[in-house]
């Protein structure tokens, strides 16, 4: 059973890390300060380039957060996917 957890748990980790995030609604009201730099970079990224989306991946890479900061962002990104201001899209 402990290969099988940990094969579930590497595919999720997969999923989530090909996962793009497209900004459905441009607003940061009750949000916190990490869910407005996320919402802020969104909106950056597409008005100058137009792309819809940003690799999940590549917001890591560009605010430059690991361990515990890292896993506060997953979760602003969840907490913004439920109050319909992002989408997740996996790949």
């Amino acid at each position: 059973m402990g290969g099988l957890e940990r094969k579930k748990k590497k595919d999720a980790k997969k999923s989530f890390g090909r996962a793009i995030v497209v900004l459905v609604r441009d607003t940061t009201w009750r949000c916190g300060k990490l869910e407005r730099l996320i919402v802020n970079r969104l909106h950056k990224e597409t008005a100058k380039l137009g792309k819809p989306g940003i690799p999940i991946n590549d917001m890591l890479q560009n605010l430059d957060l690991t361990g515990k900061k890292k896993n506060e962002f997953l979760d602003a990104i969840k907490r913004l996917e439920r109050r319909n201001i992002i989408r997740i899209l996996n790949l």
